[in-house]
């Protein structure tokens, strides 16, 4: 069996460094917001080309506290209008409607799943104030034309990059292309830890002083709370398996890469509608195809050996959390989460694996 995730098997490589790690860790007696926390912060930071990285206690978390600073700076307030993809994970709406701001759903282009930036200007109303920018399954949104619109329109622009660590939009990296971003390092990740965690990227200063103090109950100093604040803290454990596995994720990448050009360029076209490639701007955190008949394309590639994953498989706004968008229509967004699986593309797959996928696939 060709199995689609393995995190034992990824994580084997770095087990010695993880050991010696722990030790470190334990042998400190410093458990929450230590050294290992802070040098993560100010290596990511630098990865991304940002004066400032914020460590939080996951993804979520992440985009929440982007919202719940922008807040407290005045630049938002409850009832403002974000515009985010319809088909995104529902963390990023989620995060939205937590803050108290009202997620308005954007039909996505069909070839890349990102924001298509002409259904994003029909949706603009006065009541809208951000564009929550999501790069779905590692692939960065048509950024210049969404930030062309951010900027005439007077918006927050703010990426939800939760799958895209370290891919590149013409020289610079996912999480310094919008005002803020946030990140998720949940384990499967192409840059993932051993457990929940999560950051945010920022080049504002006054955003990451607020963010800085929000995520830890609102403190400016021990005990002295200036926010109503969030317990959402880098945990120092997986900051140090962070910090050792982020010397990897440029290797990461560019086997993720490798592996998506090598479907690209063998698998039968016929047979599934593939992604377009982008050299930089795809870390290919997931491979994603497209057919009508998806549930016997899978159960074929499950009998030969091949497991598959639906990312995913219902739309936010028909999960039960959002009964009022029940009656919502968004015929793109339908078609793609009834048509789209992933391909396994974990950086350990063998090359006789992936030969043995594409054989396998275009012999449907």
């Amino acid at each position: 069996m060709i199995h689609f995730l393995d995190l034992k098997m990824l994580n084997q490589k770095y087990e010695t460094e993880f050991h010696q790690k722990f030790k470190s860790f334990l042998q400190t007696g410093y458990y929450i917001q230590g050294k290992e926390t802070k040098a993560f912060e100010n290596n990511f930071a630098r990865y991304c080309q940002t004066k400032y990285a914020i460590g939080t206690g996951n993804g979520l978390d992440a985009i929440r506290l982007i919202f719940e600073a922008y807040k407290i700076l005045g630049l938002l307030q409850p009832g403002d209008e974000v515009l985010v993809p319809a088909n995104t994970y529902i963390a990023s709406i989620l995060a939205i409607s937590q803050a108290g701001l009202k997620p308005v759903l954007i039909e996505p282009k069909l070839e890349t799943y990102n924001l298509d930036p002409q259904n994003i200007i029909n949706k603009i109303s006065p009541k809208t104030k951000a564009i929550l920018g999501v790069h779905l399954y590692g692939r960065i949104s048509d950024w210049d034309a969404i930030q062309k619109i951010a900027k005439a329109h007077n918006l927050l622009l703010i990426e939800d990059a939760a799958q895209a660590h370290g891919a590149i939009w013409k020289g610079k990296k996912a999480g310094n292309l919008g005002q803020a971003a946030a990140f998720s390092f949940y384990p499967t990740k192409n840059l993932g830890a051993l457990g929940d965690a999560g950051a945010i990227t920022t080049q504002d200063s006054d955003l990451a002083e607020v963010l800085y103090k929000l995520k830890n109950y609102g403190q400016s100093q021990k005990y002295v709370s200036q926010y109503k604040g969030f317990n959402s803290r880098l945990d120092e454990l997986q900051a140090a398996f962070l910090n050792i596995k982020l010397e990897y994720l440029d290797q990461i990448n560019q086997k993720r890469q490798k592996i998506a050009q090598t479907y690209l360029e063998h698998l039968n076209h016929n047979k599934i509608i593939l992604p377009p490639f982008a050299p930089k701007a795809h870390v290919y955190h997931q491979f994603v195809v497209r057919t009508p008949n998806r549930e016997a394309f899978r159960e074929y590639l499950l009998e030969e050996g091949i497991e598959t994953l639906i990312h995913y498989p219902v739309p936010p706004h028909q999960q039960a959390a959002y009964s009022e968008w029940q009656s919502l229509h968004l015929p793109l967004t339908e078609q793609i989460h009834q048509e789209i699986f992933s391909l396994p593309i974990r950086e350990n797959l063998t090359d006789q694996e992936i030969n043995y996928i594409i054989d396998k696939i275009n012999r449907y």
